[in-house]
C-alpha cells in the first residue's frame, strides 16, 4: 500500500463507493464552500462530524485519511512561524525579550490548518472511493453544458483525472530519488543553507525529468491506442443517480445552509 493516500483508489464495498461520481464531486464542492464560510468553531465542528460520518460510510480509517497530510506538515510549521512573527494582536501568551506569541497568531494558524485538513481529507475520500475513469466521466458530465460555448469539457476532465492519478506516483518517485541521493552521500537534512539548496536542486532536476518522461510515455500510449479527444465516444458504463446520491446532496446542501446561518448569527 502506498504511503501517500491522496489520489489512490481503494477498492472496497461501501456506500460511498457505490455513489454516482457526479454527486460525490458536487458534495465535495459544497463542503469546500462550507469550509470557507467563517462560521466559527461551531461550524467547523459540524463539518468535522459530517466528514467523520462520510469516512465511516466509506470504510476508510482516519489514519488512512491523515496520511495525506504528511507532505503538508512543513507548510503548516512554516505558516505557524510566519503568523507568530507577523500577527501581533490579541492576548500575549508568551513574552521573552523581543519575541512574543499572541493569541490571534495561534487562532489564525489553527483556522487555516483545520481548513487545509478538511479539504485534503475530503479530496482523499473522493479519490479513494472513485475509480479514475469514473471520476473523468463524472467531471465531463458536469462540464457538458459548457460545451455549448466551445468549452473542452472532456479534455479538462481527462487532465484533472490524470493529475490526480499521478500524485501518489510522483510522491513515490520523489522518495525513490531521495533514497538514491542519500546512498550517494547527499544529506538533505544537515549542512548550510547553500548546501541544502544544492541538495534540493539535485532532487528536483531528476524528478522533473522523470515526470516529463512519464508524461511522454503516457501520451505515446494514448496515441498508439487511437485516442482522439474530439471524437464521438461511446460509454460502457452509464451514470445513474440513486436515492443515496440525493440523500448525500441534500445533506451537504443542508450543512452549507447551516454554516451560512451560523455565520449570520455570529
Amino acid at each position: 500500500m502506498s504511503n501517500f493516500a491522496l489520489g489512490s483508489y481503494m477498492p472496497m464495498d461501501s456506500v460511498v463507493h457505490k455513489m454516482d461520481p457526479r454527486s460525490k464531486i458536487i458534495i465535495m464542492l459544497l463542503l469546500m464552500i462550507s469550509i470557507f464560510i467563517p462560521s466559527g468553531i461551531t461550524g467547523y465542528i459540524c463539518i468535522g462530524i459530517f466528514i467523520c460520518f462520510v469516512l465511516f460510510l466509506s470504510k476508510l480509517s482516519i489514519k488512512y485519511a491523515f496520511r495525506s497530510m504528511k507532505p503538508m506538515l512543513f507548510m503548516m510549521i512554516f505558516l505557524l512561524v510566519i503568523n507568530v512573527l507577523v500577527i501581533k494582536t490579541g492576548i500575549p501568551w508568551i513574552q521573552w525579550g523581543w519575541f512574543s506569541i499572541y493569541s490571534d497568531a495561534i487562532y489564525q494558524t489553527l483556522y487555516i490548518v483545520v481548513r487545509l485538513l478538511y479539504m485534503i481529507i475530503i479530496t482523499t475520500i473522493l479519490t479513494a472511493t472513485t475509480k479514475p475513469l469514473d471520476l473523468t466521466l463524472g467531471i465531463e458530465k458536469l462540464l457538458k453544458p459548457l460545451e455549448k460555448i466551445k468549452f473542452p469539457a472532456h479534455i479538462i476532465a481527462m487532465m484533472i483525472s490524470i493529475a490526480l492519478r499521478f500524485i501518489p506516483t510522483l510522491i513515490e518517485e520523489t522518495q525513490r530519488i531521495m533514497n538514491a541521493q542519500a546512498s550517494r552521500g547527499v544529506d538533505l537534512d544537515n549542512g548550510s543553507l547553500k548546501e541544502k539548496l544544492m541538495a534540493i536542486l539535485s532532487l528536483i532536476v531528476p524528478l522533473f525529468i522523470s515526470a516529463f518522461d512519464r508524461a511522454d510515455q503516457l501520451a505515446n500510449a494514448m496515441e498508439a491506442r487511437g485516442y482522439n479527444p474530439n471524437a464521438q465516444r461511446t460509454r460502457y458504463k452509464v451514470l445513474k443517480m440513486s436515492s443515496l446520491d440525493y440523500i448525500g446532496l441534500i445533506s451537504s446542501g443542508f450543512l452549507l445552509i447551516l454554516n451560512i446561518a451560523i455565520c449570520f448569527v455570529l
